[in-house]
């Protein structure tokens, strides 16, 4: 069984088990969370798609740990004027393993 999910503004394809790095949640470690937001649910038996979401389903996910993405550079400069400047970001994201999926 499978499911989409949207979270973060993003869209992810989950499956019971699967460990996946999402938008940062207000969740501790070891915490449980729930995907009210599921635009798809599918099985062996078919494919129920949501119109924007399929009534009564979620997606249940523990939450493994609190973490922040690989650094991105911002390099900008501007030719013979002798400007520059570097800078960096790191964006704070959930690592998150799904324990179970409820197609209603």
């Amino acid at each position: 069984m499978f499911a989409v999910i949207k979270t973060g503004g993003k869209q992810y394809r989950v499956a019971a088990g699967d460990k996946l790095k999402i938008e940062k949640l207000e969740a501790a470690a070891g915490e449980t969370v729930t995907f009210e937001e599921v635009l798809l649910v599918g099985d062996e038996a078919g494919t129920k798609v949501g119109a924007p979401v399929v009534a009564g389903a979620s997606v249940t996910a523990e939450v493994v740990e609190q973490t922040r993405n690989d650094k991105v550079l911002i390099f900008k400069k501007r030719r013979r004027k002798n400007s520059r400047r570097k800078n960096g970001h790191r964006q704070h994201q959930t690592v998150v393993r799904i324990t179970g999926i409820n197609a209603a």
